[in-house]
């Protein structure tokens, strides 16, 4: 075990299942809600008895152990707080490291990208023990809901590689046909568990609609808002079929300009609806994430094509 870990590096573990698990070209959703935040920092156990005394015994002249943001001690104030009793400097003095006794030392832990917000100075304690099977009194001991906004940032969504009909070459008013095959957006959970702790949460990413921006303003989508609503079976949109192409479809574009030198970019921007479940039964919900590709679209003047 490496104690002397920076303070950012959660010991959370996560594994993602789902839909997108093989898939080796995934991206991170993009929280719909610019406003969420979730907590910057939170308290989790670090070391059992033993582990803290093998380790601050094995800390040479000079070594130094993190025990909360900026602050780290040597090994004579470990033995004091740990080994001695001594309560100058923590909330919980032990002696002999507690060795016998069932439980964790703790200590805070940040969001790796809010290392530098000030918010981590909420999880003001030192290093301290908790007893086995409790967690701390404190309003920034981890919850289930706390796991389940940490495995938000660990889902990874296939990239959304809509399917087309003409496939990259369209025509003047003529329909573009667009779908997504249920096979490849299904759901996609990620489960994170906090080790020495009861604490769990599933959190759910699920496919809900698909928004099309054909890239120009001389472009008419379907549905008209651009939004393709997911289908009761889990596709977005249907497949082109010979003899629809004058039929508008359940989802798709119309160009109405042919391109120039440069095609348009349609950009395909997937929703996902974010819900959670962890310890105890408990539930709720996140914000709802998207996650953005494009996709190149020439655009031809002829006004009628051989499907």
């Amino acid at each position: 075990m490496e104690l002397a870990a920076e303070v950012s590096r959660s010991r959370i573990v996560v594994a993602q299942s789902g839909a997108s698990t093989a898939k080796p070209h995934a991206g991170r959703l993009d929280p719909v809600d610019r406003n969420w935040r979730p907590p910057a920092c939170w308290y989790e156990p670090l070391a059992s008895p033993q582990q803290l005394k093998e380790a601050t015994e094995g800390l040479r002249e000079g070594d130094l152990l993190s025990v909360n943001f900026g602050r780290r001690w040597g090994k004579s104030l470990l033995v004091d707080a740990f080994d001695k009793g001594d309560p100058t400097f923590t909330d919980t003095p032990a002696k002999n490291y507690n060795v016998g006794k069932k439980g964790m030392f703790w200590r805070a832990v940040a969001r790796q990208d809010r290392a530098d917000d000030p918010e981590i100075l909420d999880c003001s304690k030192n290093l301290f023990w908790q007893a086995a099977g409790t967690v701390p009194e404190d309003p920034n001991a981890p919850t289930p809901e706390l796991l389940a906004a940490y495995a938000y940032d660990q889902i990874r969504v296939p990239d959304t590689e809509i399917e087309l009909k003409p496939q990259n070459r369209s025509t003047v008013s003529l329909p573009t046909w667009v779908w997504l095959d249920k096979a490849v957006f299904g759901d996609v959970m990620v489960r994170a568990e906090l080790p020495d702790t009861p604490l769990y949460a599933v959190t759910t990413a699920k496919p809900v609609a698909l928004h099309l921006d054909p890239g120009t303003e001389e472009a008419r989508t379907y549905p008209a808002s651009g939004d393709c609503p997911v289908n009761a079976d889990g596709s977005i949109g249907a497949p082109y079929t010979k003899g629809a192409a004058q039929q508008p479809p359940p989802c798709g574009i119309a160009y109405l300009r042919a391109t120039g030198d440069s095609p348009y970019q349609l950009k395909a921007s997937l929703t996902w609806e974010i819900t959670w479940t962890g310890t105890g039964g408990t539930q709720g919900d996140l914000p709802d994430g998207t996650f953005e590709t494009t996709q190149d679209i020439t655009v031809q003047e002829i006004q009628s094509i051989n499907r």
